[in-house]
């Protein structure tokens, strides 16, 4: 069981990579998923999800994209089928037809692509596929989302019979019109609206001879604005069409809503699984963002990054055009524990905080930026104590607080544990902290756990000179421009060069002076050594890089060498080839040259031919051995690679016919299961049909099924369960 707890991911800065990530979401249920996305609880489930990202990142180059997974959140929609008798809106179904639609896309693409995406098919192979509420929404509801004509014959009609007595009022109204008009009763403007009613602009002092209802008048009372008796009476009419046309498509929508209530839960399956789908391909822009790749996942315990970097710091670099430095550590069996030791800001803490956030990435299946020869481990717990966490609440000094951080440590930490441990040990007296802090690391490393610490310590680093499977390390420093060089050196300790960064900041050399007559002799000499060593190192690896470089010409001098002498050796084969086959026909000459002089000195005929053919013979003889040994090595090789093909083949044969006896068995108990869980009441419906029904009896595995309008009897075996009898 894996757990890492939230104080760990904090101290790491794991949230902000899910904010980054949550950011390439397209859906609001997806960005949700990412924020509160954990690691994984087992090792299988961390494979798994590191598979899902791979596979994702893999479709960018197969024939066929994966669908799009975007969808409008119906949470509101679910809850209302919850309440019996409620009714969905039209943009309702919209949304839920886009959603059931997208979902059954991923399922048809997943099992047709299943054996090039495994993980990802298995991610959607528990979700019902079903077309019915598609074609069901389809049936009443276009695709501009509004209720179709032909969503009921009554409401077709009703429609039909609004047209017309619009015609008639638009006819109407422009025969008011033109009549009134013609008699002059109208202003300028000749008509208006007035309240989505189109109405004649009359002259108030002809009111009278205007038949027709005031709906208002202007300003001034010079015009009154009236809507023509004919026209009044027909928009009566269509009013109370429209009502009909109201009523009818409340009536559609709560005969649909019933049809969707059952698939409730197969709503929120679909939200999941595109939300899921979302998250997998926020993960993979993420991962192209930052150049992540999958490293290699082993069973061993070690954990080798090469070229490492901090995602957070690596992607605000790239923002500022800022060069980020990468860092190579390794973790094995051998060398369980690593010290890091060297000035301040020069990057231990950073390192620190790579390695930790790499791990909880992985863990979490998000790919991560390394060279592609890493190599890590899976572990069960990882514990940090990174920062100063001082707490004014509970009264706990910083040291306080971290003596009770080791105490949870000290008890939780074993061999399958990484622990990452800031500035180890530092918050009281480094004479007596010291020696506190190195008893602590010979209790992670009788347990055997893996882990960094950074530190200032020299009893610490001479312990790790000393100890066998723990190693010193040191953020190298150039002592002559007194800057951080912000790259990870394996194998020594590293000076703090306390007193050459405070002349870098200007502290006068005689303060500093009289600062190192303070400090022990012994402790001067220890920090100049490892101060010297560090500049040797330097030196030493621009020897190493120069030797390599001069090695690296040589090998391709050599390996250009080989290519010529092989090109020679091809040559010289050619031309002995050539050079026999002359012979050949040389040879073959000279028995033609004499067979010819022989029938001129002798004029035998018979004899010549017998000569011909006897050369001839010999010839074909020599040819057939050699095409015979030619068949018998071609023949050898076929049969090696059928025995090979076979040797494949056969486990993967094998391996079918045990997944299909297990399906076959699965459906089995499945029916079996379904037959004995129906019960009477239950609302169930034929296979491949629509018409819902409920159970009046059961009699011998069959079913009186009761439609309303008529019952049947039904092997319960033929039945789908729509929704249980209530309680």
């Amino acid at each position: 069981m894996i757990k890492i707890s939230q104080k760990t991911q904090n101290d790491l800065e794991f949230p902000e990579v899910l904010a980054q990530i949550s950011e390439h979401c397209t859906t609001e249920k997806g960005k949700s998923k990412a924020l509160k996305a954990q690691p994984f609880s087992s090792f299988g489930a961390v494979v798994f999800g590191l598979h899902q990202t791979r596979e994702h990142q893999k479709s960018a180059t197969h024939e066929s994209a994966i669908p799009n997974h975007g969808f409008d959140v119906v949470d509101g929609e679910i809850k209302i089928l919850g309440v019996e008798g409620s009714l969905l809106e039209l943009a309702s179904f919209r949304k839920i037809k886009e959603l059931s639609f997208r979902s059954n896309q991923h399922l048809r693409y997943f099992e047709k692509y299943r054996e090039t995406f495994p993980a990802l098919f298995k991610t959607t192979e528990d979700v019902e596929y079903t077309e019915v509420l598609v074609q069901e929404i389809d049936e009443v509801i276009d695709r501009f989302g509004e209720m179709r004509d032909d969503a009921s014959e009554e409401l077709g009609q009703i429609r039909q019979e609004i047209n017309g007595v619009r015609s008639q009022i638009n006819a109407s109204f422009a025969a008011a019109l033109s009549r009134y008009k013609a008699a002059d009763f109208l202003d300028d403007i000749k008509e208006s609206v007035v309240e989505n009613v189109r109405v004649l602009a009359v002259l108030a002092h002809n009111r009278r001879k205007v038949r027709g209802t005031i709906l208002g008048q202007s300003k001034s009372g010079r015009i009154l604005y009236i809507q023509p008796e004919t026209t009044f009476i027909h928009a009566r009419k269509l009013k109370n069409l429209q009502y009909d046309e109201s009523e009818e498509i409340k009536r559609i929508l709560a005969r649909l809503t019933e049809i969707v209530r059952p698939y409730r839960e197969l709503l929120k399956d679909y939200q999941d699984l595109l939300s899921e789908m979302d998250f997998i391909s926020a993960k993979t822009r993420y991962a192209a963002s930052i150049d992540g790749i999958l490293p290699k996942i082993t069973k061993k315990r070690e954990l080798q990054l090469e070229e490492a970097y901090h995602p957070l710091l690596l992607a605000h670099n790239n923002a500022n055009g800022e060069k980020t430095y990468p860092q190579s550590i390794e973790l094995n069996e051998n060398n369980r524990i690593t010290v890091i030791s060297g000035p301040n800001a020069g990057g231990k803490s950073i390192t620190l905080k790579t390695v930790g956030l790499l791990q909880l990435m992985l863990q979490t299946g998000i790919m991560i930026p390394v060279h592609r020869y890493s190599r890590m481990c899976l572990f069960t717990s990882i514990l940090s104590d990174i920062g100063d966490h001082q707490s004014i609440e509970n009264h706990l000094s910083t040291y306080s607080y971290r003596l009770k951080n080791m105490k949870h440590f000290l008890r939780k930490c074993d061999d399958k544990t990484l622990f990452l441990i800031d500035e180890f040990g530092t918050g009281s007296d480094p004479e007596l902290g010291g020696p506190l802090a190195e008893t602590f690391l010979e209790v992670f490393y009788e347990k055997k756990s893996y882990g960094i610490i950074t530190t200032h310590y020299a009893n610490l680093k001479k312990m790790a000179n000393e100890t066998e499977d723990i190693s010193n390390a040191n953020m190298m420093f150039d002592s002559q421009s007194l800057k951080p060089l912000f790259k990870l050196q394996m194998g020594e300790a590293g000076s703090s060069f306390t007193f050459e960064v405070a002349r870098k900041n200007g502290i006068p050399y005689s303060l500093i002076n009289r600062s190192k007559k303070k400090v022990e002799r012994g402790k001067m000499r220890f920090d100049r050594s490892i101060a010297k060593l560090q500049k040797e190192r330097s030196e030493l690896t621009k020897t190493k890089n120069q030797l390599q470089s001069k090695a690296q010409k040589a090998s391709e001098e050599k390996e250009k060498l080989e290519k010529t002498n092989d090109r020679t050796e091809q040559k010289l084969a050619d031309f002995q080839e050539l050079f026999d086959h002359n012979q050949k026909m040389i040879h073959l000459g000279e028995k033609l040259d004499s067979i010819g002089k022989d029938y001129l000195n002798h004029d035998n005929k018979k004899r010549m031919i017998g000569e011909f053919l006897k050369v001839v013979g010999i010839e074909n003889s020599k040819r057939k051995k050699q095409s015979k040994k030619q068949q018998q090595k071609e023949t050898q090789r076929r049969e090696g690679l059928k025995a090979e093909a076979k040797k494949k083949i056969e486990p993967i044969r094998e391996q079918k016919n045990k997944k299909k006896k297990q399906e076959k068995q699965e459906q089995k108990e499945a029916k079996q299961k379904q037959i004995v869980s129906f019960k009477e009441n239950d609302r169930v419906r034929l296979e491949d049909s629509h018409s819902i029904g409920s159970i009046d009896r059961i009699e011998k595995k069959k079913a009186f099924v009761n439609y309303g309008i008529f019952t049947t009897e039904v092997a319960l075996d033929r039945l789908e369960l729509v929704q249980r009898a209530k309680k």
